[in-house]
């Protein structure tokens, strides 16, 4: 029997990783995946910044990555390919923050304001900045910006509204003090999420806002994919196909635990499993180019509006060819 090559697989940990942790996968004839549990913020097990350890220093086989980022660096060039599996989505509607003090009530009060955001580029920004001006005629260009950190894929244009923060500030502190008026975050700290500080959500009803985003775009938005280093699979062709179904059959041993009452901490954990059923369906991250393809055109379309792409780019470079009919 020949032996069978390691591809290091980093994720971030979550329900529906497990199976990649615990090694619970269909057999690959010539090599299997060696999850690493590596977060950006806060870090993993294995270490932090996801994003840039995979774009930048090329130090996995495999990684999740930023949506953006990586079409970013796909359309310049970078030596990665991709398959449709998309292991982080989010609502914008759930992630912008407002202070009480600002006076904001609805999107429209944006206009004019200061808002913080962790980086142009953050493909929760990209969206959040997307939904405002196509759902909420908010146009991103009449809000002064203000971004927390370096971005992941280098880029630079002066006719941006974006004022950087001094190192070591951050948009939630800036929320708090008055020095912002909103904050969009996919990973607020504790205070934000806990409304400390006379900070509340921009959106009082987030069910509602968020059935109503999924109902109008049949979509949970797409935030991260999952990258491949393009010699890695020029060498084991079998493994893009091999990621969709590995995945496929992550996601079905993922629901089946939530059949489980004991399976989460919450007591009542299978009732809100059962509610977002009836909500969003038990398909929300589904794999596959046909699948996602609407939500992956409107998302470039967001990226050549706020200049991180020159023109649009075709949805079928963004992943390996063998994939393309998934």
């Amino acid at each position: 029997m020949s032996a069978s090559q390691a591809l290091t697989l980093a994720l971030a940990n979550f329900d529906r990783h497990m199976p990649f942790f615990l090694g619970w996968l269909p057999e690959a004839e010539g090599f299997h995946l060696k999850a690493l549990d590596v977060g950006m913020h806060p870090p993993g097990r294995d270490g932090g910044d996801r994003h840039g350890r995979m774009l930048r220093d090329r130090e996995f086989d495999i990684a999740e990555v930023s949506l953006a980022s990586y079409i970013m660096a796909k359309a310049r060039g970078a030596a990665f390919t991709a398959v449709p599996v998309f292991p982080r989505r989010l609502f914008s509607a759930n992630h912008i923050y407002v202070s009480e003090r600002s006076g904001i009530r609805s999107p429209a009060d944006l206009r004019g304001r200061r808002v913080a955001i962790r980086g142009w580029q953050v493909s929760l920004s990209v969206l959040a900045k997307g939904d405002l001006k196509s759902r909420h005629g908010v146009d991103w260009r009449d809000i002064h910006w203000r971004v927390e950190g370096a971005e992941q894929v280098a880029f630079n244009d002066a006719r941006l509204p974006v004022q950087a923060m001094p190192q070591g500030a951050t948009g939630a502190q800036w929320l708090q003090s008055g020095q912002v008026d909103a904050f969009i975050d996919p990973k607020p700290p504790r205070a934000i999420l806990e409304g400390q500080g006379g900070v509340r959500l921009l959106f009082a009803d987030q069910r509602a806002e968020c059935l109503a985003y999924f109902n109008e775009r049949r979509c949970f938005p797409a935030m991260h994919v999952l990258a491949i280093k393009h010699e890695v699979a020029e060498r084991f062709p079998a493994l893009p196909a091999y990621l969709l179904h590995a995945w496929d059959d992550a996601q079905a041993k993922t629901r089946q635990l939530y059949e489980d009452y004991a399976y989460t901490a919450m007591p009542l954990g299978r009732l809100a499993w059962q509610q977002s059923q009836r909500d969003f369906g038990d398909q929300l991250y589904p794999a596959g180019l046909a699948a996602n393809r609407a939500n992956l055109h409107w998302f470039i379309e967001y990226l050549v509006d706020q200049a991180l792409l020159a023109e649009p780019f075709a949805v079928e470079g963004l992943f390996h060819p063998s994939v393309l009919r998934s």
